[in-house]
C-alpha cells in the first residue's frame, strides 16, 4: 500500500478527522444515556463520509488507477489479458 499513496490525501484525511471525531461524540453521549447526542454523533460520522467524497470529487483525492489487471498488477504495454 505504501507505493500507491494509499489514503495520502487531504480528502481522506479530513474525512477520517470528521468521522473519528462523530465516533468519539457517539461514545460519550451513549455513556451518558443521551439518544439525541448518538444520533448527532452518528449524522457527524456519516457527514464526515460524505464531505470527502466531495473533496474526492472536486480534485483534492487519488485518482483512480488506470491500466490494471483484476490482480491489482501494471500490464506490460502491447500485451492483453
Amino acid at each position: 500500500m505504501a507505493g500507491n499513496s494509499h489514503g495520502h490525501t487531504l480528502a481522506a484525511w479530513t474525512g477520517v478527522t470528521i468521522v473519528t471525531i462523530g465516533f468519539c461524540v457517539a461514545g460519550f453521549f451513549t455513556v451518558v444515556a443521551q439518544p439525541l447526542g448518538v444520533a448527532a454523533g452518528l449524522v457527524l460520522s456519516a457527514a464526515g463520509g460524505v464531505v470527502g467524497m466531495l473533496m474526492r470529487a472536486a480534485g483534492l483525492g487519488q485518482g483512480k488507477p488506470s491500466g490494471r489487471t483484476r490482480a491489482g498488477q501494471a500490464q506490460p504495454q502491447g500485451q492483453s489479458s
